[in-house]
C-alpha cells in the first residue's frame, strides 16, 4: 500500500507499506532523502502537530514518521493512517510474541519510560492466575531488548533473564530476576514496552516471590 503527498516547490513525499516496514522516501529537485522502518518500533497512536499527523517511537518522544493530513485526499490519507495503525499493532504483538489484550492492565501503553505502578509495593506482585514460566516468550523478550534497547545498558537484567531462560523452574534465578528489574529503575517502562512478557511474568509469580 503506498500514500505519495506532493507539495509545490517542496517535493514529493512516499510512503509504502511492505510486510511488516514502511518506506518513506522525500524527493526534491537537488536531493532524496530514503528511510525504512520496523512498524513493530511506531506507536500506533499518532499526535497532530500543525499540517502533519506524526506517529512516534514507543520508548522516546519525537516522531519517527510524518505525513500532511488530508494529502494527496481525504480518503485516500485515512485509509493508509488506518492501516499503518493496524500493522503496526499486528508487528508488535507479532514480534513480543502476545496476542492483543493478554497485557496487564495499564501497561501496553507505557512508552515514556517510567515504572509501571504495581498493586504493592516491593516485590509483591502475585498474581491471581500462575502461569508456567514461557521460554519462548523469555527469549523473545530477550531479543526485542538486545535490538531496540541496547545490551549493555540493561546488562545485569539480561543477564538474570538469560539463566531463567535457562532454568525456568529455578526459584533462585526467578528472585535474581525481579531484583535485577527493580534495579532498572527508570527504564523499566522501556523494558516493559519492548519486552511486555515481563509485566506477564511479574504479575503471575509462580513462586509467590514477595
Amino acid at each position: 500500500m503506498k500514500l505519495i503527498q506532493r507539495q509545490l516547490f517542496k517535493g514529493t513525499r512516499e510512503f509504502e507499506l511492505v510486510d511488516s516496514l514502511v518506506n518513506f522516501r522525500i524527493r526534491t529537485m537537488f536531493k532524496e532523502n530514503k528511510l525504512t522502518l520496523d512498524l513493530a518500533m511506531l506507536n500506533p497512536e499518532p499526535a497532530v502537530n500543525g499540517p502533519f499527523l506524526e506517529f512516534h517511537s514507543r520508548v522516546k518522544p519525537g516522531p519517527l514518521l510524518s505525513l500532511l493530513i488530508d494529502k494527496p485526499s481525504p480518503q485516500e490519507f485515512n485509509a493508509f493512517v488506518e492501516e499503518l495503525k493496524q500493522r503496526a499493532r499486528q508487528e508488535y504483538n507479532l514480534f513480543a510474541g502476545l496476542r492483543a489484550g493478554s497485557l496487564p492492565e495499564g501497561m501496553a501503553a507505557n512508552v515514556f519510560e517510567e515504572p509501571p505502578d504495581f498493586d504493592e509495593p516491593g516485590h509483591k506482585r502475585v498474581g491471581k492466575t500462575v502461569k508456567p514460566v514461557s521460554i519462548e516468550n523469555i527469549d523473545i523478550s530477550i531479543q526485542m531488548l538486545e535490538r531496540y534497547l541496547g545490551g549493555e545498558e540493561i546488562k545485569p537484567f539480561l543477564t538474570a533473564l538469560q539463566a531463567l531462560k535457562t532454568e525456568p523452574g529455578n526459584e533462585l534465578y526467578f528472585r535474581q530476576f525481579v531484583t535485577a528489574f527493580d534495579g532498572l529503575g527508570p527504564r523499566q517502562g522501556a523494558v516493559l514496552t519492548y519486552a511486555p512478557y515481563i509485566g506477564v511474568l511479574l504479575s503471575d509469580d509462580p513462586f509467590g516471590y514477595k
